[in-house]
């Protein structure tokens, strides 16, 4: 068993069935995550009512890659771990064990946030009924110290094709979905809270380039061209990126 009183973290390991202890989380602060104040605002205000004991919604944070959606989520833990706040990391192939992991915790005196990463689902599959249930729609209420936060390139979590459309009708003034259309949104409806990320401009990689070099005395135009010489190379301008220019850049 888990000391949740020394341990933040723990991810589920499927093969053996149980819970691995994570001792060493990454240290990314609230404050140093640029450019998602209003995402920041929701998160935390969601998250300080769960610990509060008060109504909160379940989490789906969504868009661009690289954005800080994964970030933010880890940054909340440990900005609120010395309250209470813990976090479990799920993998998708995982989502069956959910009713497993869920009823091992839920008499345990801590708050849980269960963090389902990069989460989307492919046409034919079904390994998200089991996260459908837990959300909402199980005759058993989910525990009062266990929150879903999930993250996301896509919005309704599984891919739409022009074909779901079809059947599709509108009347009097109102639009019926689809069967297809109404399966696929259902999943991302039961998260209470959707938070959108999306592509950041020049100004912003920018700034959170210079984030990452606080001491940085040399020729600030030069470390500028650089960034957005490496931004070109990987095809994106990201807070992700920034990190991995940072990487390259400050062993020069």
């Amino acid at each position: 068993m888990i000391n949740w009183d020394e341990v933040p973290a723990a991810v589920w390991r499927q093969r053996k069935g149980y819970l691995r202890a994570v001792d060493t989380t990454d240290p990314v602060s609230i404050e140093s995550l640029i450019g998602i104040d209003q995402q920041k605002e929701l998160l935390i205000r969601n998250t300080t009512r769960f610990l509060k004991g008060l109504p909160a919604n379940n989490a789906l944070l969504w868009g661009a890659r690289g954005t800080g959606k994964s970030a933010l989520i880890k940054a909340l833990l440990n900005r609120y771990c010395s309250e209470g706040l813990r976090l479990i990391q799920i993998d998708k192939e995982d989502l069956a064990d959910l009713p497993d992991i869920i009823d091992e915790l839920r008499a345990v005196n801590f708050h849980f946030i269960l963090f389902c990463d990069d989460l989307s689902f492919e046409a034919g599959e079904n390994s998200y009924k089991p996260l459908k249930s837990i959300l909402e729609g199980s005759i058993e209420l989910p525990p009062a110290n266990m929150l879903v936060y999930a993250t996301s390139n896509r919005r309704h979590l599984l891919p739409e094709q022009m074909k779901d459309n079809l059947d599709t009708l509108v009347g009097e003034r109102e639009i019926h979905y689809a069967d297809a259309i109404e399966e696929k949104i259902s999943l991302s409806d039961r998260f209470g809270l959707s938070v959108s990320f999306h592509p950041i401009n020049i100004e912003k990689y920018l700034a959170i380039v210079e984030s990452y070099f606080p001491d940085f005395n040399g020729d600030k135009e030069a470390l500028h061209k650089a960034a957005k010489l490496f931004s070109m190379t990987r095809g994106s301008r990201s807070g992700r990126t920034a990190k991995q220019f940072f990487n390259d850049y400050s062993k020069r």
